[in-house]
């Protein structure tokens, strides 16, 4: 991996990121809405005002928010993990980031809208990993960013919460890889086996850049 142009302001970042997710995974059920509320306020602020925003300069002028689904609770899930898997490593050659290793280490299984599905979840290889968990839908390319969205990066903060059997899966909370927002940016997108066969109408939508309706 490369060295970040300012090591300090990434860390602050993430650090802001992860506390921000802490405070989602305390609050109770009855306090999501709310909490979820509180949670984009904090990341279009993050947005807008931070140093390592993924916004390049001239989109950090123009924006105000960025574009969500309305909170719905029926998104917000528990599924169980298979451990039993085969722990294939997946491998994508970024440039400028080098070669990023990631291995399957569990198959979560969940119910949502009556719908069965299942989601891999992976760990990304080099010095303390982390799990990641990107998936695909049908509304990918059209409502949503055509290559997937995120649920988990532990490495970077996004982390709602998960033990040995269980993972929560909250798609309220489901986002945009930073190459959605600006070209400059190469991100590891969903492998084929994280393609959800129906639409998710939850979490971040497509970002449209306020530069583009000039």
């Amino acid at each position: 991996m490369s060295l970040p142009a300012d090591p300090f302001t990434l860390a602050q970042w993430r650090r802001a990121v992860g506390d921000m997710y802490a405070v989602v995974r305390q609050a109770p059920t009855a306090g999501q809405s709310r909490a979820w509320g509180a949670f984009l306020a904090a990341r279009n602020r993050l947005f807008k005002t931070h140093p390592q925003s993924p916004l390049p300069p001239a989109e950090r002028a123009l924006f105000s928010a960025l574009d969500y689904y309305p909170y719905d609770p029926t998104w917000r899930v528990s599924g169980a993990l298979d451990r039993e898997v085969a722990a294939e490593p997946l491998i994508v050659e970024l440039p400028a980031e080098g070669t990023f290793r990631y291995t399957r280490v569990a198959r979560v299984h969940f119910t949502v809208h009556g719908l069965q599905a299942a989601l891999s979840v992976f760990w990304i290889e080099g010095y303390g990993g982390g799990l990641f968990l990107p998936f695909r839908d049908v509304s990918s390319g059209g409502t949503t960013y055509g290559g997937g969205r995120y649920l988990y990066d532990t490495i970077k903060g996004a982390d709602l919460g998960a033990g040995s059997d269980a993972i929560m899966l909250d798609f309220n909370y489901a986002y945009n890889p930073s190459c959605a927002y600006d070209a400059q940016w190469v991100c590891p997108l969903s492998p084929p086996e994280n393609r959800l066969p129906f639409p998710v109408e939850a979490g971040e939508k497509v970002f449209v850049p306020a530069t583009a309706e000039w």
